[in-house]
């Protein structure tokens, strides 16, 4: 048998757990309370006023370039997140890509993603 993470059964990432306006995103920029910080990835957190934890990513072309590796990075800050949804508090959560994820492995990046949600679950 693999070491497979299971989520709960109901675990899905709804659009209310998604950061959608400028100014939901402008309020995690401006006065986070954290600062995670991996080699590549950073994220922003700040607790919010939601029954809820939510997730944004700004993802910028010019520190990943080509769609595909964005889209990778999206994909796996989603699912880590849908994962571990339920054992996070009220946070806002906001990722950025501190410096080019060009030849970094999918595993790579997915353990960077992992390490800061074992940070924001540790607090």
């Amino acid at each position: 048998m693999s070491n497979i993470v299971s989520a709960p059964p109901n675990a899905r990432f709804t659009k209310a757990q998604r950061l959608l306006t400028p100014a939901a995103f402008r309020e995690v920029f401006d006065a986070p309370e954290r600062k995670l910080h991996q080699s590549h990835l950073m994220a922003f957190v700040r607790t919010n006023t939601h029954e809820q934890p939510r997730v944004g990513m700004a993802i910028t072309k010019r520190k990943v370039p080509t769609a595909v590796a964005r889209n990778l990075i999206k994909r796996q800050v989603r699912e880590q997140f849908r994962v571990k949804a339920s054992n996070l508090e009220n946070k806002d959560i906001v990722f950025i890509v501190k410096s080019s994820v060009k030849g970094l492995s999918n595993k790579e990046i997915k353990m960077e993603v992992i390490n800061i949600f074992k940070k924001i679950e540790k607090k």
